[in-house]
């Protein structure tokens, strides 16, 4: 009478489980950013989820939302993508978070393309101190 032996398949298994377990976390992409410190209310958890779009210390334009993966973006592209999200979701609050160290000018900008985008107000982003 011949039997299957399952022990192989359970190795390959917990093998599989193990790269997984180790490769979940790095498809996590962000952007990283220093928030200036602020005392500032939280957004309340009830909330619609936020567009945020971010400017590193490079002064290279992101944008995150949904899917919590960043997208960098040029000038015109975010103008555009901003359009469309803000568009869609109109009651969506919009923030916007900068770099300490990039220069103000740079937020600024971003600021005036998502006011050209149609964002009725924009929010600032901060570390909690």
């Amino acid at each position: 009478m011949a039997e299957i032996n399952v022990v192989p398949y359970i190795d390959v298994m917990l093998v599989l489980l193990v790269i997984f377990m180790i490769t979940a976390p790095l498809l996590t992409e962000g952007v990283k950013v220093e928030l200036p410190q602020a005392d500032a209310n939280p957004i309340e958890e009830d909330a619609l989820r936020p567009i945020v779009f971010t400017v590193d210390r490079e002064g290279q334009y992101y944008v995150t939302y949904d899917d919590d993966k960043s997208l960098a973006l040029d000038e015109q592209e975010l103008l555009l993508k901003a359009s469309a999200l803000i568009r869609h979701n109109p009651r969506a609050p919009v923030l916007v978070r900068g770099d300490r160290n990039v220069v103000y000018a740079q937020v600024v900008r971003l600021m005036v393309l998502l006011q050209q985008a149609g964002a009725a107000s924009v929010g600032l982003l901060t570390d909690p101190a």
